[in-house]
């Protein structure tokens, strides 16, 4: 049978791959609100270490473990679906998938013609067979996803949530099992429920009829809300998060997620409105926006749910601002 053999968990804002140097010219375009803390240039480098650090353990521990596949739960942004078509959850269950590289990071915006820079892309390799377990392992378990066979929108690829741990935390030389959550769009999937698929994931990775050796990793978070007005960061959520992660407690996690109310007047979680970024629809509980992806993490805790996790660092980046964290399990029960 297929054997889970690490669960990694990991920011991935742009702020993670932009030279530091610039987080305080990007920080001008922001909305912020006024008590955000303003690091200067020494901090911003320092902190920029931080994240190398913990992008450098993740890679060296997944490499510890030496999977044969990577599981890699995901938001879609637009990527793959639109409001034509926007599932909770869905499996790519393709040969193989392409996507944008981080290094556009560094340039955020137009280059000094007016025009956007051109898209560095990479091609992973898929897991076919993996992947249609999992999909009809879900269904067997009262879930049922969507599956892509090939790329949604070519043009696009699939989205930086898959792409940028994969360049992370590998050499692309491992094949990726896309799993891909609606956390941005209401109504989401609760954080509760996000936490049962990934009971429902390891289920089906231990009755596996195969040797596999199986990774999986949470892409996204912490607290965020990119591009929002009046946008903060919450580093008291974010460290009761971690601190249920650090101690296997997932259902914990989850519930306090979908347990957070939005504060009467913070205006950064607002999704009244139908627009590019927004339904209009209600939503659940919990933080919005960016924040959700947060249930990336829980979906893929939940894998291991009772396992404790080993938090690598929390690096609290004002200039976006954004709670980037890193952890890992290694030592599965």
């Amino acid at each position: 049978m297929a054997k889970v053999v690490g669960v990694f968990n990991t920011a991935h804002s742009p702020f993670c791959y932009m030279d530091p140097e610039r987080w305080l010219e990007v920080r001008k375009s922001r909305s912020l609100r006024e008590d955000v803390p303003l690091d200067d240039q020494e901090e911003n480098l320092k902190k920029g270490q931080r994240i190398k650090d913990a992008f450098a353990t993740l890679k060296s521990k997944l490499a510890e473990v030496n999977p044969d596949v990577l599981v890699v739960f995901g938001d879609d942004q637009l990527e793959c679906f639109d409001f034509n078509n926007f599932p909770g959850f869905a499996v790519y269950v393709g040969e193989e998938f392409e996507g944008a590289l981080s290094s556009r990071d560094n340039q955020m915006g137009r280059n000094a013609g007016g025009e956007r820079p051109a898209v560095p892309k990479a091609k992973v390799k898929g897991h076919p067979q993996l992947a249609v377990g999992l999909l009809t392992g879900l269904m067997e378990h009262g879930f049922d996803p969507a599956f892509c066979m090939d790329m949604p929108k070519p043009e696009r690829g699939i989205g930086h949530a898959i792409l940028r741990p994969t360049e992370s935390l590998t050499n692309f030389d491992i094949p990726v099992v896309p799993v891909l959550l609606n956390c941005y769009y209401a109504p989401q999937p609760t954080a509760a429920r996000c936490y049962e698929f990934g009971k429902a994931i390891r289920d089906v990775i231990d009755n596996h009829p195969s040797d596999l050796r199986v990774a999986v990793v949470g892409s996204g978070g912490l607290w965020h809300t990119p591009g929002a007005k009046n946008a903060w960061l919450n580093e008291d959520f974010d460290r009761e998060q971690l601190r249920f992660l650090e101690a296997g407690d997932i259902r914990g996690m989850a519930e306090h997620f979908d347990n957070y109310e939005i504060p009467s007047g913070d205006s950064s979680q607002y999704v009244g409105e139908r627009g590019r970024g927004s339904t209009g629809m209600p939503g659940f509980g919990g933080p919005q926006g960016g924040t959700r992806e947060t249930c990336n993490w829980i979906a893929a805790a939940g894998v291991i749910d009772g396992t404790r996790s080993t938090i690598v660092d929390y690096v609290p980046v004002y200039s976006s601002p954004v709670g980037a964290a890193f952890s890992y399990a290694t030592d599965i029960s």
